[in-house]
């Protein structure tokens, strides 16, 4: 049998005595080169760069091919694997061009050849616009919610402002993501909106966006507020309106007829706090006997209005001043 190299009986065979390429994978049994075939120090950095790559291989079985990182005792490791066959996917990871910032993760660009790339780690949360509303109390009311990432059907619940109490809505009607139809009972004050979706992400209205209050109602009967003597000086009259929080009183009048001086003006004042209406000449430079016929509005704190027409009469006789009404 020929020998390559030196004869058997004077050396080992080396690896000088081999050509390039000699020994491939075909001319090696299975499991030919093992541990103790090949010293500590024969595997360096140099012989394990693979160009353009590596490629880990299955068994061809039901072993999916993995790539496993020791730690330093090699008592434990954890592993990257590719998906099972029956996924029958192939695709590429390309790492970000730099380090992320701390908490961000990462994130595909959704292409074949996925970019990898550091985004900040949010849950998909409901969020709720800071629309305000204000309803009715302690009856059943229907209203809309809008935000965005409305999932069929959330649960929608009403903390008030300034216990932290919570009221859920008696029905939710899914209208869109952005869009929800809720029904709730609320008792007088101002609540935040919170929204939560059936995966359990939620999100609330930054603001108390819904209130829940009574319109102004007068107490004051519409038309005549009386009469009062031409150039009278002093309280004239008086209106008022209810509310469930404070009221203020204006002429919405267009143009004024109560307050001014000028011609066809009653050349009076109008309190906003007290509805108190007063003059230092009624009727200003007036000489004839004139019906004021003008529109009072009552506004409380949430913004409701309730408007009111009314009439004051100024008279002139042989008598002169005094108020009568």
């Amino acid at each position: 049998m020929a020998y390559v190299g030196r004869p058997p009986a004077n050396a080992a065979l080396t690896a000088a005595d081999l050509n390039n390429g000699i020994v491939s994978a075909d001319k090696l049994a299975t499991n030919a080169v093992t541990e103790v075939k090949v010293n500590a120090d024969a595997i360096t950095n140099a012989k394990t760069e693979f160009t353009p790559g590596l490629t880990i291989k299955g068994d061809g079985s039901s072993a999916d091919g993995k790539l496993v990182l020791n730690c330093s005792q090699n008592s434990h490791g954890v592993s990257i694997a590719g998906p099972a066959h029956s996924a029958g996917q192939s695709y590429n990871l390309v790492l970000p061009t730099s380090v992320g910032s701390n908490g961000q993760v990462l994130a595909t660009n959704g292409s074949t050849n996925n970019q990898l790339t550091w985004v900040d780690a949010v849950e998909a949360k409901p969020t709720v616009a800071n629309v305000s509303q204000t309803i009715s109390p302690a009856t059943s009311q229907t209203f809309n919610i809008t935000g965005t990432g409305f999932v069929s059907i959330p649960i929608v619940e009403f903390i008030k402002s300034d216990t932290g109490a919570i009221t859920r809505a008696g029905a939710v009607s899914f209208t869109s993501a952005t869009a929800l139809s809720v029904t709730a009972t609320l008792a007088t004050g101002a609540y935040y909106v919170r929204v939560e979706n059936n995966d359990g992400n939620a999100g609330r209205s930054a603001n108390a966006i819904i209130t829940a209050s009574t319109a102004p109602v007068w107490s004051t009967a519409a038309g005549s507020l009386g009469s009062a003597a031409g150039d009278f000086s002093g309280t004239v009259t008086t209106v008022a309106a209810t509310s469930d929080s404070a009221i203020t009183y204006s002429e919405v009048s267009s143009p004024a007829v109560l307050i001014g001086s000028g011609s066809g003006q009653a050349n009076c004042a109008l309190n906003s706090s007290t509805g108190a209406i007063t003059t230092t000449d009624f009727g200003g430079s007036s000489t004839t006997a004139t019906l004021y016929t003008f529109t009072l509005r009552a506004t409380d704190a949430e913004g409701q209005t309730a408007d009111r027409v009314f009439t004051l009469q100024s008279s002139f006789g042989a008598t002169g001043g005094g108020q009568f009404n």
